[in-house]
């Protein structure tokens, strides 16, 4: 016996383009993984694993805190 084709009613208008979504693979699990920075590939050359990135970004920060530098303001995603 052949099954009957069960019809789909599309209630989408067609003016919606979803071409352009992405699936979240995470979700609510990714806060648990940490902060993720993407390098551009000059800058991850020079830095073979995230413990001599984080110490280069450290001995920055504190040598802009003695110099009275101000670092520049960076908009957190909540």
């Amino acid at each position: 016996m052949k099954k009957d084709k069960t019809i789909i009613q599309d209630e989408l208008r067609p003016e919606y383009n979803l071409k352009n979504l992405r699936v979240r693979k995470f979700g609510h699990a990714r806060k648990q993984f940490g902060n993720f920075v993407k390098l551009e590939p000059d800058v991850a050359a020079i830095f073979p694993d995230a413990a001599s990135l984080n110490e280069a970004l450290r001995f920055l920060i504190q040598n802009s805190k003695g110099n009275g530098v101000a670092l520049p303001r960076i908009n957190e995603r909540t």
